[in-house]
């Protein structure tokens, strides 16, 4: 199991660094990891021929995806469940749509034409090997877009230990029926429990069980404890300062996500978390390494 043993939080580039690159893609991996990052985070799904493929949604985005004539997708999208890998390798995923809410929200990212949805395997491979943080993508409400929590959690490890990777991967999910698998069948995979405190009770119900207290006062620290889960992430707009201490004490490590402004970043230090989820590693390195402001 992955143990974090550095006296400062793991900056976690997500999904590669996608503020600066396209995400889930080798480019997008590669920079990041020159960049400096601690880990990565990335995102899985499964092809028709059951290829364990690094997307982070259940259908090509049309913000992000081109088809082989090099024209923009339009809805409804192919899912990637319905696609063979090969075919999942005519599209191109290495520039954002002009105009897209993507564009939007990540105007610094630089296009790398030509690049395709990677499969796991061709990322768990990179060099160095540093730590991995995987999301498997399952849907509760949507069942029929990807295959079901433990097929996409026993393709996934699969994969991880052909590579020798169990000890430095954190199998990690909102869907909680994939994690609650894991513990039982492969109880030596570190898992990562996720969360968005901003949820209706039905969909907590949904995305977390009917198991357990799940009443809409219900904090998502609480939940996590109630699971005996030992890692959470929660997002980072949601996480009171006051958790991250009372998680400690409760021995739960706490690795919060869309941790992008500067400002977030030394908060999140500040208040001792063991790592952050970042778009942006290239102002996240040197801030955690050296303190700067």
């Amino acid at each position: 199991m992955m143990v974090h043993t550095m006296n400062r939080p793991l900056v976690i580039g997500h999904r590669g660094a996608r503020g600066l690159w396209p995400e889930n893609t080798l480019p997008g991996f590669a920079q990041a990891i020159a960049l400096g990052v601690d880990a990565m985070e990335l995102d899985v799904a499964v092809t028709a021929d059951r290829e364990i493929v690094v997307a982070h949604d259940p259908r090509l985005n049309p913000d992000i995806a081109r088809g082989p004539d090099g024209v923009w997708l339009e809805p409804p999208t192919p899912t990637i469940r319905a696609l063979t890998f090969e075919q999942l390798c005519a599209y191109d995923v290495g520039r954002l749509r002009p105009g897209s809410a993507h564009a939007a929200c990540f105007p610094e990212q630089r296009p790398q034409d030509g690049a395709k949805i990677p499969r796991l395997r061709d990322i768990v491979s990179l060099q160095p090997a540093l730590p991995l943080f995987i999301e498997m993508k399952t849907f509760p409400a949507e069942p029929e877009l990807t295959v079901s929590p433990a097929e996409m959690a026993e393709l996934t490890i699969a994969v991880v230990e052909a590579a020798g990777a169990i000890p430095r991967v954190t199998m990690l999910s909102f869907d909680w029926r994939g994690l609650r698998y894991l513990r039982r069948h492969h109880p030596a995979v570190a898992t990562g429990w996720l969360t968005q405190q901003k949820m209706s009770e039905a969909e907590r119900r949904s995305w977390w069980g009917e198991g357990g207290c799940l009443g809409s006062s219900l904090s998502a620290l609480q939940a996590v404890v109630d699971e005996g889960a030992p890692c959470w992430l929660p997002e980072f707009p949601e996480l009171p300062p006051d958790d991250v201490g009372a998680a400690h004490r409760l021995g739960v490590r706490v690795i919060p996500w869309a941790v992008n402004r500067p400002q977030d970043m030394t908060d999140a230090v500040e208040w001792a978390v063991d790592g952050f989820i970042t778009d942006r590693p290239d102002l996240a390195v040197n801030r955690v390494a050296f303190g700067k402001p």
